[in-house]
């Protein structure tokens, strides 16, 4: 018997029902609810299936049912898995569709915006989604089959004859939103027990006329968390059995209509019971005889005609599940690891040789590094670094040089690469990354400043003042909102850099967008500094005759119009050049010079050229403020450079020919296209003619830079670097400074 909780949401305005079944997440339940109820996207309800739950997961969904009409608590008197919970809740769906919501996972921010068009638009059976994985350890892990969802690229709607290749992708509930009428009209519902979602997941395949896919990360999936019952080893796994016996009876109760389908699910019904028997974490030991042997009698019950064994490994399995070959089977087993693990291994002898070398060069270091940890800090040290060690630039060399005249009595110490000592200007004192020199200074300096994060390795001690400066405007998805974009995210540990965003002291932002967006991305006890970007000073105060200077030292005459092309990396895939630099700067004239600006993940080490040629590769200019100098117009896509050179007030031009899949891929913060800095064009054409007309420049993009410089460049004035000295350094607070000759200069 069930008691419901909670005001219903008029069923004319539901879209999408959600369905939760809740059971024993108490830690994550609030998490999940949060995530569905800020949704933009308003036409949903959500069924929550209270299954007995032991903890106060009930307490929890009558505390969201009070406060939000659109969820509706159900509270079963007895538990009765999550496969009795989904069909409960689903009986009292009243949405044209639902989706079942695991309520220790969650859904991605604008998903149900994402997936309502897609709904509406084609009105399939079932629409396939996307999801990530969230591994314990914090990070984000795509979805490995992803490639099935774009690749080829699909029609709007199809069925399973037309594209056979989703029977691989997960036979879950949850990545997948289902028409209601045609799932009740089916007879098919969850089963009890284990695998619940097999009797549903494979015939509305089956059956559909119509399925879509939505290649796009809607769902997050806890992998591997504590007490999962699918991870857990138990009886319970022989589940597996009774569930494929109802796949194949609903096939056999069909007729001949779905005959063309049996050897590929059988295929994966054999694939599913030897992942589960390999996998030690599942059927007890003192059971894993019996397991195999259901296996075997499967395979000779329902074997199709026709059926031939597949290549390789697998093939070889299956073929002793076949033969009911149990002691075989766990024979090869050991072999099988230790073959896979060679191959894996292959090749790379010198790269293993390489990694335990210095896995022995660090212990030292280790050790070095926590015993001077062990001394005091040094008050009057300061360590800089930069990307990753890259060299001597951005916010910190700027906040460095400032701190020379103003705080002279803090000794600058940069931590950079072996390749980048070169690079740095005379007097600049510096260590070498990894040298005990380095480990020395990152052990006891009182202040260090970085736009990235140092190692993890590299402790906050008490008393130390950690300064992050960060290196841009977001447009991109920054922080914690890339658990939403896999894609861009990949290898990301978001509890470690929860974990590092936590020990910093100080944190710089350009603009309201940043200070809003950086303190949602980065969560943390921080002081936010809105004294704009210590970068951009010299924006302010370099005159004609130095810019002349830069011009002449890039090769670039006076009568010549400079642009700068900046473009940004591409995560989601090595697409080569966007456009050809020659045959632009061939299009635009003699009295145009091209400076083309890689971004630093993808320059190819070419060196700056110098004299009168009209395409320079300026990739590994040491300073990127000169190039925004010299240059008279900016074409940029989506790099934060655009908020930096807004400074300047020139034009620029965004050049956005991948705009739809970048934003889909990497994530953005607004709509760049509705609210660009200028003229935008997608096409190499429309570029080359922007820039041959004068509309880079005419009055629509003149108002349209005003409107954005007023939006990115409230707090860069030519004193940033000022601020911040004083505030970290000093200790005081810069809006105070009475009598201070440059106060009457500073922004608030």
């Amino acid at each position: 018997m069930a008691t419901a909780a909670g005001p219903a949401t008029p069923e004319s305005d539901v879209l999408i029902s959600v369905v939760l079944p809740v059971y024993g997440v108490e830690e994550f339940l609030r998490p999940c609810l949060d995530a569905i109820l800020a949704q933009p996207f308003t036409r949903f309800e959500v069924i929550a299936v209270d299954d007995a739950s032991p903890d106060g997961c009930p307490e929890i969904l009558d505390e969201y049912a009070r406060r939000d009409p659109r969820v509706r608590v159900l509270h079963l008197a007895d538990n009765g898995g999550l496969g009795q919970a989904r069909n409960t809740g689903f009986e009292q769906a009243r949405g044209d569709y639902v989706w079942f919501v695991d309520s220790d996972d969650w859904i991605a921010d604008g998903s149900l915006a994402a997936i309502a068009p897609r709904l509406e638009a084609s009105r399939p059976d079932v629409l396939f989604l996307d999801y990530a994985r969230a591994l314990p350890d914090g990070t984000i892990e795509p979805n490995p089959r992803a490639h099935l969802l774009r690749e080829p690229t699909p029609p709007d709607t199809f069925d399973l004859a037309a594209r056979p290749s989703v029977l691989e992708l997960m036979m879950t509930a949850w990545n997948k939103v289902i028409r209601r009428d045609f799932l009740a009209a089916l007879d098919v519902r969850f089963g009890p027990g284990l695998y619940e979602d097999l009797p549903v997941t494979y015939p509305i395949l089956l059956a559909a006329e119509r399925i879509a896919l939505l290649d796009q990360v809607c769902y997050f999936y806890r992998e591997r968390r504590a007490g999962a019952i699918t991870t857990t080893v138990s009886d319970r796994h022989f589940d597996v059995f009774g569930q494929y016996e109802k796949i194949f009876a609903f096939i056999d109760a069909h007729g001949d209509a779905f005959n063309a389908f049996r050897i590929p699910i059988f295929d994966r019904a054999l694939w599913h019971y030897t992942t589960i028997i390999d996998d030690p974490s599942r059927v007890p030991s003192r059971r894993r005889r019996e397991f195999f042997h259901r296996m075997a009698a499967h395979f000779i019950r329902y074997r199709p005609a026709g059926y031939t064994f597949p290549a390789g490994a697998r093939g070889a399995k299956f073929r002793l599940v076949a033969r009911d070959d149990y002691r075989l089977y766990t024979a090869l087993r050991p072999v099988n690891r230790l073959r896979l693990q060679a191959r894996r291994s292959a090749g790379t002898t010198k790269r293993a040789a390489r990694t335990t070398a210095r896995r022995a060069r660090a212990v030292p270091s280790f050790l070095y590094y926590e015993l001077q940890r062990r001394l005091p800090l040094d008050d009057h040290l300061a360590v800089y670094a930069a990307y990753w060690y890259r060299g001597y630039s951005c916010n910190p060399r700027a906040i460095y040089e400032r701190a020379r005249e103003l705080a002279p009595d803090i000794h600058g110490v940069w931590i950079v690469r072996e390749d980048a000592v070169a690079s740095l200007p005379p007097g600049v004192d510096f260590a070498v990354e990894g040298s005990r020199s380095a480990l020395r200074h990152l052990a006891r300096a009182k202040y260090l400043v970085n736009n990235v994060n140092f190692p993890h390795t590299i402790a906050k001690r008490p008393g130390s003042v950690h300064l992050q400066t960060l290196h841009g405007t977001p447009l991109k998805v920054m922080g914690l909102d890339q658990e939403r974009y896999p894609i861009g995210a990949k290898g990301m540990n978001f509890t470690r850099l929860r974990e590092h965003s936590a020990r910093w002291d100080y944190l710089l932002s350009a603009n309201p967008h940043s200070s809003d967006t950086w303190q949602r991305v980065y969560p943390g006890s921080y002081e936010l500094l809105e004294y704009g970007y210590p970068r951009n000073d010299r924006y302010f105060a370099t005159g004609p005759e130095e810019i002349a200077a830069i011009r002449k030292e890039l090769g670039i005459t006076p009568e010549q119009t400079a642009i700068l092309y900046a473009p940004t990396h591409r995560e989601y895939a090595d697409v080569g050049p966007l456009l050809d630099p020659d045959r632009l700067a061939a299009a635009l004239g003699p009295d145009h010079v091209l400076m083309l600006r890689s971004h630093y993940y993808d320059a190819d080490g070419k060196q700056p050229q110098s004299g009168g040629g009209r395409v320079l590769d300026v990739s590994t200019h040491p300073v990127v403020e000169d190039l925004c100098l010299a240059a008279d117009v900016l074409v940029t896509d989506y790099s934060s450079i655009m908020f930096d050179y807004a400074d300047l007030d020139r034009p620029i031009v965004v050049y956005a020919p991948d705009w739809q899949t970048y934003r889909s891929t990497r994530g953005v913060t607004f709509d760049l296209m509705e609210q660009p800095p200028g003229a935008v064009s997608t096409t190499e054409e429309e570029l080359t003619r922007v820039l041959r007309s004068g509309e880079a420049n005419d009055e629509a993009a003149q108002r349209a830079r005003a409107a954005f410089r007023r939006r990115f460049c409230t707090f860069d004035d030519g004193h940033a670097a000022e601020r911040v000295v004083r505030r970290v350094f000093l200790g005081q607070d810069p809006a105070d400074r009475k009598g201070d000759p440059h106060v009457d200069d500073l922004g608030s």
